[in-house]
């Protein structure tokens, strides 16, 4: 079965549990004036209490429809009740404000209750973001436009991307299935899929630029409204995370780009290009690889890996392909890339693929996969909990990505130790060129967006210049990608700007935790489930702190670099014996 089963939430739209968690939403609201009534400790409890609840509901019933639309963006049942559930917590926006100011109100550090203590973080996190929210009438009008506008917006951009035909050679492709062409060992078929790809998007591509400038432009009215300086500022807070931390990481990874480089112009000179790598050709498998893994292979692969760091990790993984988490093999109607759900209230996860049965594909389900660990390692906290911000969010994720890389080469022919190298240096050029690319684009292009919306002409332009100064001479400047932009999920999020840096900082904070793994085998499995159950309820910094890591000291983030650069020159190594046998 390679289709995810939804059955442990509801089981159709017309379940009588989706029905009565739908309607029972607005009638728990009611109850929050009557404990807001008094202001005693009891009262607070129960406010959480109830929030709780109701973020359990919303919980479930979110996930089964934007489950269902990811798996079928044609799924008109799940579009209506998106649109009325969109329209119910819309209306639930007065009670948070008033609960959220009621919470405010209290000295939190002398309460004594034992459950309003467990919430010590996120209610202190409320009562310091108070100074960023609208009043009640202000918050729900913003609630409820937002539904026809950046969320309206969002839903045609995933509409549109989803519907597109690539033709190659007389055939439509979807852009899932053709996106995964470029990995092919075929050459005239990676060229094919390339020129095919950016042709098909030009007769979308002023839809889809109105949907970014309709979603950034709310954006930056919404965050200037709020009192943020700007989107990046607000999206650092969001992420619990200080400006110089993230300066801190920028300024490390900028200033190792030339090294990073070296990797693209060792397989460009392979490959026979003198002018840098062409984007077509990023992927490209330098040597044969042979070996197809089907997504049971893969995935058993995975597992097997995953049992070497502990039992707790393999477990987890087991279990998930044995209960049908996963969504595995692109499909027309199904949205492209890959991620993971974690629905806190079930302890349960699902996980959307597009899986290709190559490598590269595996490390992906490492790599959701380890975002359902996290998920699992959260279990035992309330929901209220388990908010982890985004940079941690892909910390774990990398981790495991590392631990089946680093494991497939102990028992790899000299052949497949370039494979496996070649994907995991392809990995950290996503990490490092291309995140910082894609930081450039989305901070000029809310620049940009300030003068008035951006067509689409201008967007590609942002987009060049954004992957010239990332890539530089790694990249041959005639064959980059104007329109990394137009299917990329990520800059369409109206409620979270920035999804990039996190990226950057999961991978390389993955890479650091890995190499305390190493000098400590037997322990840190331990410490590494302790350090990801607390991630929901401490800024990151204080995260880092509980295995001495300072987010702060540029040496950390050059150590974990410095790992890369080692991959990088046995990669070379190995490459130039290749050529000589």
């Amino acid at each position: 079965m390679n289709e995810w089963n939804l059955d442990a939430l509801y089981t159709s739209f017309q379940d009588k549990n989706f029905q009565e968690d739908l309607n029972t939403l607005k009638d728990l609201n009611k109850n929050y004036p009557t404990y807001r009534s008094e202001k005693t400790e009891a009262s607070l409890h129960k406010i959480i209490e109830t929030k709780i609840e109701i973020e359990k509901r919303i919980e479930r019933l979110h996930f089964f429809i934007q489950l269902s639309l990811s798996a079928h963006t044609d799924d008109a049942e799940a579009t209506h009740y998106l649109d009325q559930l969109n329209n119910i917590t819309a209306s639930m926006i007065g009670e948070d404000i008033k609960n959220n100011a009621y919470i405010a109100e209290f000295d939190l550090d002398s309460c004594q209750d034992p459950f309003i203590q467990e919430h010590a973080y996120i209610l202190h996190e409320i009562k310091n973001k108070q100074k960023y929210v609208l009043d009640e009438k202000e918050e729900s009008i913003i609630a409820h436009m937002k539904n026809t506008g950046s969320y309206a917006w969002m839903k045609h951009k995933d509409a549109v991307v989803s519907s597109i035909k690539v033709n190659i050679d007389g055939y439509d492709y979807p852009l899932t299935k053709v996106l995964n062409m470029a990995h092919s060992p075929d050459k005239q078929t990676r060229m094919k899929a390339y020129f095919a790809e950016l042709d098909a998007y030009k007769p979308y591509e002023e839809t889809i630029a109105t949907c970014l400038s309709g979603i950034k432009g709310e954006v930056l009215y919404t965050s200037k409204l709020r009192g943020y300086e700007s989107p990046l500022e607000e999206s650092c807070i969001k992420s619990r995370l200080k400006m110089e931390t993230l300066n801190t990481l920028l300024s490390v990874m900028k200033k190792n780009m030339p090294e990073i480089r070296e990797y693209l112009k060792i397989k460009a000179d392979y490959l026979g290009y003198q002018n840098g790598l062409p984007w077509f050709e990023l992927y490209a498998p330098v040597v044969e690889d042979d070996e197809e893994y089907s997504f049971e292979k893969g995935s058993q692969f995975v597992i097997d890996q995953f049992y070497t760091f502990s039992k707790h990790l393999g477990d987890f993984a087991t279990h998930a392909i044995k209960n049908h988490w996963a969504d595995v093999y692109p499909r027309e109607n199904k949205v492209g890339g890959a991620f993971c759900e974690n629905i806190r209230s079930l302890k349960q996860s699902r996980f959307l693929f597009n899986y290709g049965n190559h490598f590269s594909d595996v490390i992906t389900v490492a790599h959701e996969f380890g975002h359902g660990f996290h998920g699992r390692c959260l279990g035992d906290q309330t929901i209220l909990n388990t908010h982890y911000p985004m940079p941690i969010g892909e910390t774990a994720s990398n981790f495991c990505e590392t631990i089946v890389g680093k494991g497939a080469l102990k028992s790899a022919t000299p052949t497949q130790k370039i494979v496996i190298l070649e994907n995991t240096l392809s990995n950290a050029i996503q990490v490092i060129c291309d995140i910082y690319s894609r930081f450039l684009f989305e901070s000029r292009f809310f620049e940009a967006r300030k003068q008035g919306p951006v067509s689409a002409k201008e967007t590609k332009k942002i987009m060049l210049q954004a992957q010239i100064e990332a890539y530089g001479d790694g990249l041959d400047h005639n064959y980059l990608h104007p329109y990394m932009w137009a299917w990329k999920p990520h800059y369409y999020d109206p409620d979270y700007s920035f999804y990039n840096y996190p990226y950057a900082f999961g991978s390389l904070l993955a890479k650091g935790l890995y190499a305390r793994y190493q000098k400590n085998p037997e322990h840190f499995p331990e410490d590494y489930e302790t350090f990801l159950s607390v991630t929901g309820k401490m800024d990151l910094e204080d995260i880092a702190k509980t295995l001495d890591i300072d987010l702060t000291d540029e040496s950390f983030w050059q150590s974990s670099i410095d790992i890369i650069k080692e991959d990088i020159d046995t990669f070379k190594m190995l490459l130039e014996e290749y050529k000589h046998d």
